[in-house]
């Protein structure tokens, strides 16, 4: 499995983000017992998994604020051709699922490393899941950008 770095972000890139997200969501996180906030962490993943182009996390959760959930962060795909590649969490023994918010996307999937893929096009308001030693990736596929809130349990 390729992993990406993660690279510094500009003040101008975390600007350009929050204005992407602003235009169809509030950002505010009311956390139990916190004062409402906004983004903990942004991180910028170029060629994510393997994929191609930029990937934007906004973590809306420090570390261990979260029950048996390891990430609940916003995914942006900025432009079509943007892509997280095949990736499994099996070995660390996760499920995932991606809700989309804006934009259209493929959804990839498959067993192992050698099976056939399926695609699925997701559009606003779908729920891809995936559990165990499966595979899965991302394509956005539209005009405008791909926004997916991701959640990350463990099994």
């Amino acid at each position: 499995m390729i992993l990406s770095n993660r690279e510094n972000m500009s003040e101008s890139e975390m600007t350009y983000l929050d204005s992407i997200l602003e235009k169809s969501l509030n950002l505010n996180t009311i956390h139990f017992g916190k004062s409402p906030r906004k983004v903990i962490q942004y991180d910028k993943r170029p060629n994510m998994y393997g994929g191609d182009g930029l990937v934007y996390l906004l973590q809306m959760f420090a570390e261990g604020e979260l029950v048996n959930n390891r990430i609940g962060a916003y995914m942006i795909l900025p432009t079509a051709n943007d892509s997280v590649g095949f990736h499994t969490h099996g070995s660390r023994k996760e499920q995932e699922l991606y809700i989309v918010m804006e934009g259209t996307a493929e959804y990839l999937e498959k067993k192992d490393w050698e099976s056939t893929e399926k695609k699925y096009k997701v559009e606003k308001g779908n729920i891809t899941t995936m559990r165990g030693g499966g595979f899965h990736g991302l394509k956005n596929i539209g005009d405008s950008p791909l926004i997916i809130f991701v959640i990350t349990t463990n099994e």
